[in-house]
């Protein structure tokens, strides 16, 4: 099958930048450590090598050295997200009252909707809304903190077609400000990961969102000839490991890599096996967790 050359990287959004003050409150969240990663920039011929070797029946990527697939043990390391607790999931009002009574409650104004969609809130209002709160009272640190996770959900966790808009159905998860941190946030961003991936693989899809960072970090892991950066190279691993990638420079030679170079490294992986997977973290999983 010949690689899809045509399937693109959404644009991803600004790192959501936040102030030190609210520290302990994202943590009580489980948010913190997400906040932190900053910008982290993929490639599109790297990723369509990835989704030739996808396949839907089993959630995994068919690799020379087995089947091999991304696990809720990855998105802690990578993301740090809580994968223990609630489901992330619930019912969805389109209703506008629905829509002014929440977003009234959580960012203490009406919101400012797609209006060819009113399902979805625009994030540079809510950024706009977080960056003027005074942080002097409780509320407002809520506020704030609402804001940034909400941001959080649509620009790297939950990311769909729009890149500056999202559900308003999060709005519900968000309300109770004490609730946050019992969902299992971890699993709904490793189940749309999924989703995303088995929507790329088709014939005929020419773009792909969903969770890159989430993506690109595993496999700049588990298969360091895939990475921009020299291993040896790298800062120390802390958590979220995606730190050690962000902001990173990409040399001429990696960004002049093609479809059918990637695909030759993934290719011939075993003869670099020892390297790629010394790390006891990332041993090979065979299908499963």
């Amino acid at each position: 099958m010949q690689p899809n050359k045509n399937l693109l990287v959404r644009k991803l959004d600004p790192p959501q930048l936040w102030n030190p003050m609210v520290e302990n409150y994202l943590r009580a969240t489980g948010f913190y450590h997400v906040s932190r990663i900053g910008v982290i920039r993929g490639f599109h011929h790297m990723l369509a090598a990835l989704i030739e070797r996808w396949r839907p029946e089993t959630y995994s990527f068919v690799l020379p050295v087995g089947e091999v697939t991304v696990t809720l043990e990855y998105v802690v390391h990578i993301f740090g997200l809580p994968i223990d607790g609630e489901p992330v999931s619930g019912w969805t009002d389109s209703s506008s009252d629905f829509l002014q009574s929440h977003s009234i409650a959580i960012f203490g104004r009406e919101p400012s909707v797609n209006h060819s969609s009113k399902s979805y809130i625009k994030l540079g209002w809510v950024r706009r809304i977080r960056d003027a709160e005074s942080l002097d009272t409780e509320e407002s640190i809520r506020r704030y903190v609402r804001c940034q996770i909400f941001c959080l959900l649509g620009s790297t966790l939950f990311t769909d077609k729009s890149t500056t808009y999202a559900h308003a159905k999060y709005l519900l998860l968000l309300r109770d400000f004490e609730q946050i941190h019992t969902y299992s946030w971890g699993s709904a961003c490793l189940a749309h990961l999924y989703r995303t991936l088995c929507r790329a693989s088709r014939y005929d899809t020419k773009e792909m969102n969903g969770p890159l960072n989430l993506l690109f970090i595993w496999a700049w892991k588990r298969m360091p000839c895939l990475a921009p950066v020299p291993r040896q190279t790298l800062p120390p691993a802390e958590i979220p490991v995606a730190r050690r990638w962000s902001h990173s420079e990409r040399t001429t030679a990696w960004l002049s890599k093609t479809v059918e170079t990637f695909s030759h490294d993934i290719d011939y992986i075993q003869e670099v096996n020892s390297y790629g997977f010394s790390d006891p973290f990332f041993q090979p999983l065979l299908l499963g967790f």
